[in-house]
């Protein structure tokens, strides 16, 4: 079975408003999983360290800039076509405004609203974690 090595971005901020913790999912607008939400980001390439992945792959899907800080945890989970690895890192929003460039919706999650989306399998193995954050 082939692997696919990915980083997911948890970027995590405070509500001004509420001064509730969120994190940053987006849902996903195409293939065999549309309508599924996931933690942005993307493959790594040849040469790169997880955290430099998420940061290119945030710039390319949600034109902003992350700073990954760093792992909370590595997903292993296989899906029908192939075995994926995930490393979840933790990050903050530097600058510039998150647009959705390939994702058909977003949303800011709570403690609280963190289990009301259709999580993507891979991605719910790490919602332990997220929720011990929030």
């Amino acid at each position: 079975m082939k692997t696919i090595t990915v980083s997911g971005a948890v970027i995590l901020r405070t509500n001004a408003e509420s001064g509730k913790r969120e994190i940053f999912a987006t849902q996903r607008g195409y293939g065999d999983w549309k309508g599924w939400w996931e933690f942005p980001g993307g493959k790594i390439e040849e040469g790169e360290t997880p955290e430099q992945c998420i940061e290119r792959e945030i710039r390319e899907e949600l034109s902003a800039q992350v700073h990954a800080q760093k792992i909370i945890g590595t997903v292993d989970y296989d899906y029908p076509a192939f075995h994926l690895t995930m490393h979840c890192i933790l990050c903050t929003l530097e600058s510039g405004r998150l647009e959705l460039l390939e994702h058909e919706n977003a949303l800011w999650l709570t403690r609280e609203t963190l289990h009301s989306v259709k999580w993507l399998p891979a991605d719910e193995l790490i919602l332990d974690k997220i929720t011990e954050m929030l």
